[in-house]
Formats: structure tokens, C-alpha cells, sequence
């Protein structure tokens, strides 16, 4: 029970729900999220491989780092993002209850029409907003590096069916180096959800290792979204970085 608790306390933060006030260095919205009972991994400033990054050293500990998209988007396309990993969580999967670590996410909270969601989702909800003060996301799309799962795998979480996640990177063989991604946000939240995407309300980074119980050290880039329509330009473009 506490573990589901603690999973609905993450989703409504990702909403936007937070009481803690940005540092002074946060950068375009970006700032710290704590989870309930974790000891929160360490966030901050610096370059890597010439990039401007944002570094990420887990220690046991498990929290994420947010921006609220404000207004909310309507309509979403392409989102490009990168991530450098030091390492794996060898015995960690993005699968399994017990070990559901990852050393990287980036995460997406679209919202939608929490009234079409089974009864006890709409229960778990409100417990959520009890808890925190928002309602969680009504659906959040989650990028991983998992240490095993085949690139394309979809995941349904465990705890709740509200969260899901596209394996992105998997393994060891690309550590060490910048990874780059491009994705059709839209069409990746299609398949992972079987719907189309609501608004987009939030996004969030986010490397833990508390459930193994294991070290974790990740670097992110430039979280950038694209308009939908063929050479728009950018939509919002979110660096968790100065």
C-alpha cells in the first residue's frame, strides 16, 4: 500500500502540484520534486561532453525534476531529448514492481477526461489529490533506458495503468556517450495508450535506484518540443540546464 501511495504522490507532481519553492538557479520553470518517505536524488548545473546538462546522481533515492507546460499544449509532435549514463542497475527493470528503477526517463503528463477511468482509478485519483492538493495526470508516457527490455518494448506500469513507458535505450552498449532522440510524441502516446494524446501538462526527468537499492549517474540534454505541422519551428523547448 505505501508503495501505491508513494506511485500516486509521483503522478501528481507530475501534474504540477508541488508546494516546494524553485531554487534560485532554476532554469525556465525547472525545479526539484520530492517523493514522500525517499531520499531525493541530487540535481544540478554543469556541462558534460561540452553540453550544457543537467547531472543526476542517485544514491538509493528516487525524485524527479519537473516544468510545468503552461499554458497546456493542445496538440504535441516530435519532442527531441537527450541523455549520457554512466552506468546500469544490473538487477533494476522498468517491468517489475520490486525493481522498477531506471538511470534514465523523460516523462510526459498529458490531461484528458478523468470521468471515462474505471472507478477505482477515479478512487486512487482522489486519494492522490488528498495527499498532495492536484489531481495526478490522466495519463503519463514515460521514455526509459531499461537494462534489458528490447528497444520498443511498452510497458504498463504495475501499480498503476495510467503510466506507461517506451523503452528507448536498452543495455550497456551505448553508456559512456550522448544518446539523441527524436520521437513523435503523439504517436508514441498512441500506441502506448491505444488513444490520441490529450493536452500536454507537464514533463519531467526523472533517474532512481531506490528499489535496488544501487547508485545511478545520468546526464540529460535539451528536453525540446516540435508544432505538430510540417516547419513550424519549435513549440517549447525546455533545457533542464542553464
Amino acid at each position: 500500500m505505501h508503495r501505491q501511495l508513494l506511485n500516486l504522490c509521483a503522478l501528481a507532481l507530475l501534474a504540477g502540484c508541488a508546494t516546494t519553492a524553485p531554487p534560485p538557479h532554476a532554469a525556465d520553470g525547472w525545479q526539484p520534486m520530492a517523493l514522500p518517505g525517499k531520499t531525493p536524488t541530487r540535481y544540478s548545473w554543469t556541462e558534460k561532453d561540452g553540453r550544457p546538462a543537467l547531472e543526476a546522481a542517485s544514491e538509493r533515492s528516487a525524485s524527479i525534476w519537473r516544468k510545468r507546460v503552461e499554458p497546456a499544449l493542445a496538440d504535441v509532435g516530435e519532442v527531441s531529448f537527450s541523455w549520457w549514463a554512466q552506468g546500469l542497475i544490473p538487477n533494476a527493470s522498468v517491468a517489475d514492481i520490486d525493481r522498477e528503477d531506471a538511470v534514465a526517463r523523460v516523462i510526459f503528463g498529458f490531461g484528458g477526461d478523468i470521468d471515462k477511468l474505471s472507478l477505482r482509478t477515479r478512487m486512487k485519483f482522489e486519494l492522490a489529490q488528498a495527499l498532495t492538493g492536484e489531481v495526478p495526470p490522466y495519463a503519463t508516457l514515460m521514455y526509459v533506458w531499461d537494462s534489458k527490455l528490447p528497444v520498443g518494448t511498452v510497458v504498463v506500469n504495475p501499480r498503476s495503468d495510467r503510466i506507461r513507458k517506451i523503452v528507448v535505450d536498452s543495455g550497456p552498449g551505448e553508456l559512456h556517450r550522448w544518446r539523441d532522440h527524436r520521437r513523435d510524441l503523439a504517436a508514441d502516446f498512441r500506441l502506448a495508450f491505444g488513444e490520441a494524446p490529450g493536452p500536454l501538462v507537464s514533463m519531467a526527468v526523472m533517474t532512481d535506484s531506490d528499489n535496488s537499492r544501487a547508485s545511478a549517474r545520468t546526464w540529460y540534454g535539451v528536453v525540446e518540443l516540435k508544432k505538430p505541422s510540417a516547419g513550424s519551428g519549435a513549440a517549447a523547448a525546455a533545457a533542464p540546464g542553464p
